[in-house]
């Protein structure tokens, strides 16, 4: 859900894009190409999830620390990304090249988007972000992972990866503000919670398009995330 905050005083209103056709114009007409981003006043735009600005603009008296939710993170990485290399095992190479209906890209290039922008978010503690350039490189630098094992191989990879990072208590790489496509300017871990929700949210498209009999596949998944795997992480209401 594409979606943003204004704030007027202590009048806050929230608008939700994808109903809300006012809303959009208003944001082109600032040009405003990014979402979910907060507007204070009709002056101050904050771009992103970015606590440290939101919480001193709004006015909030809290206090935000994802350092707790390590083991969570790590738990809920491995389960969906498990899930995505459980169900890409389930597939065959032709299947790999099947168009989505929604966006112009065959089934591999969705499962890879499951699986790259978590490694993407990962090493954004090193590259320094997360860019739409970091998302160029790694299209091109994957651009052979076209194969159901290679696809596979690579997600447990990934996996693996995060969780080793998570299991560290590495708090000044957790806690590295960096730029992102995604979320604005946030601290490593807040980008990891983000792209979770923006994994998982495609993974249940990809299960959508696998099972559809009429649009899709017509495949019937074994070893599917259960809603305990999912419980937690927020995700839109609307699928596509």
């Amino acid at each position: 859900m594409e979606e943003f905050l204004s704030s007027n005083g202590v009048q806050y209103e929230h608008h939700d894009l994808a109903t809300d056709p006012q809303a959009r114009e208003y944001l082109d007409s600032r040009g405003i190409k990014s979402v979910p981003v907060t507007i204070v006043d009709d002056d101050e735009v904050i771009i992103g999830y970015y606590p440290k600005k939101l919480v001193p603009a709004l006015n909030l008296n809290i206090t935000v620390d994802l350092s707790n939710k390590t083991t969570w993170l790590a738990d809920k990485y491995d389960r969906i990304l498990s899930a995505t290399v459980r169900t890409t095992r389930q597939l065959t190479e032709a299947q790999l090249k099947k168009q989505v209906p929604w966006r112009p890209q065959p089934l591999r290039d969705l499962i890879l988007h499951v699986l790259s922008f978590p490694e993407l978010a990962w090493l954004s503690h090193e590259h320094g972000s997360m860019s739409t350039e970091d998302m160029r490189a790694s299209t091109d630098r994957l651009k052979h992972i076209d194969t159901v094992e290679s696809l596979a191989s690579y997600g447990e990879g990934v996996r693996d990866n995060i969780k080793e990072f998570l299991a560290k208590g590495d708090t000044a790489a957790y806690d590295r503000v960096v730029p992102a496509h995604y979320g604005g300017e946030v601290t490593v871990l807040e980008l990891l919670n983000i792209i979770l929700s923006h994994s998982t949210h495609h993974l249940k498209q990809i299960y959508s398009f696998v099972e559809d009999g009429d649009a899709g596949l017509g495949l019937t998944l074994q070893n599917r995330a259960t809603e305990e795997d999912l419980e937690g992480i927020a995700t839109p209401s609307t699928l596509i």
